[in-house]
C-alpha cells in the first residue's frame, strides 16, 4: 500500500513540474530541422586544411600528428622521392579509434589539420568511419583557421629624435672640473723640482 502512495506522490510532483513549463517556449532544438552552432574550439570531426588561395593541401607529410596520436588513429605513408622530399601517398583517419584529444592539432606546425564543430558523421557501417585524404580535405574546405606558417613581422619602433640642449651635460661639467684641479702628486713633484740641492764644500786632504 505504501508503494502505491509513494508512486502517486512522485506522479503528482512530475505533473507539477510539467504544468510550470506548459505553454512556454521549448528550450530544446528540434534536430535535424534545427541545428545548434558549435563554438570555435569544439572537438568534433578532424579535417585536413587547404590553402585559401590556391586550394592546395597544407600537409607536408612530416608525420608529427601520427606520432602524437595516442590511439594510432592516423596512418600516413609518405616515401621520399628523387629530390629527397616526402610525398604524401596515403593519409587515413579512423574515427572509430579517435578520442578527440586534440594532440594532432597541437603537434602540427603547418596548420594542416584541425578539430572542428562538425558532428554529423554517424553511420551504421564501421568501414565508413575510415576517412581518406580526399574526404578529410573536402569536409575541411569551408573551415576557417589561423595559418601558423605565416609569421607576423614585428616592426622596430623608431628611435626618438635627439634634442640639442644649450646647457652642457653633467658629464662634461665633471670632466672640466677634474681637468682644472691639479692632483696631489703633481703638487708634490712641483715642490721637489723647485727645491735646489745644497752645494757641499769639497773636503780638504787633511780632513780626509
Amino acid at each position: 500500500m505504501l508503494g502505491y502512495i509513494k508512486g502517486l506522490v512522485e506522479l503528482v510532483k512530475g505533473l507539477g513540474i510539467t504544468g510550470k513549463h506548459l505553454g512556454k517556449h521549448a528550450v530544446t532544438l528540434q534536430y535535424p530541422e534545427e541545428k545548434d552552432i558549435m563554438p570555435e574550439r569544439s572537438r568534433g570531426v578532424v579535417v585536413l586544411l587547404s590553402d585559401k588561395e590556391d586550394g592546395s593541401l597544407n600537409c607536408t607529410a612530416c608525420e608529427l600528428c601520427m606520432r602524437a596520436c595516442p590511439t594510432a588513429a592516423i596512418r600516413i605513408i609518405a616515401p621520399r622521392g628523387e629530390d629527397k622530399k616526402k610525398k604524401l601517398e596515403l593519409f587515413e583517419l579512423d574515427f572509430s579509434l579517435c578520442c578527440y584529444c586534440g594532440l594532432c592539432e597541437e603537434a602540427c606546425n603547418f596548420s594542416a589539420l584541425k578539430l572542428t564543430g562538425k558532428y554529423e558523421y554517424s553511420t551504421g557501417n564501421k568501414d565508413d568511419l575510415l576517412w581518406d585524404v580526399n574526404k578529410l580535405q573536402d569536409v575541411g574546405r569551408d573551415v576557417d583557421y589561423v595559418d601558423k606558417r605565416k609569421k607576423k613581422v614585428k616592426k622596430v619602433a623608431p628611435k626618438p629624435t635627439e634634442t640639442v640642449d644649450s646647457k652642457p651635460k653633467s658629464d662634461e661639467i665633471k670632466t672640466d672640473k677634474i681637468e682644472t684641479k691639479p692632483s696631489a702628486t703633481e703638487n708634490k713633484t712641483d715642490k721637489i723640482e723647485t727645491t735646489k740641492p745644497v752645494d757641499e764644500k769639497p773636503k780638504s786632504e787633511g780632513e780626509a
